[in-house]
């Protein structure tokens, strides 16, 4: 009798790729993905990335703590990286705030 396979059978047929929209929504994806990958929002987010850092090298926030790093002044409208610009607050808080 044939020894049955403990291989995973469904391993690598999933679909887990992010769709190019939402069916609910209707929302496109093809426009997010054209703006994040353009070059200024790549060194916006190497400045968050980095503001980041910091504050984890500083003691201020640590990894896995749901806290966000928030800038005072966004980057968006000239804000800068310096500690006196940034502030740790919730990630409630700073994903919640009226733009």
């Amino acid at each position: 009798m044939p020894r049955k396979s403990t291989r995973n059978r469904s391993a690598g047929k999933g679909t887990n790729k992010r769709a190019s929209s939402n069916l609910k929504t209707g929302r496109d994806y093809t426009y997010d993905k054209l703006y994040q990958s353009s070059k200024t929002q790549k060194t916006n987010r190497a400045k968050r990335n980095a503001a980041r850092k910091s504050a984890i090298k500083d003691g201020r926030v640590s990894v896995g703590s749901k806290k966000d790093v928030h800038h005072v002044k966004p980057l968006s409208k000239g804000g800068s990286n310096k500690k006196s610009n940034t502030r740790v607050i919730s990630r409630k808080t700073n994903r919640g705030k009226k733009r």
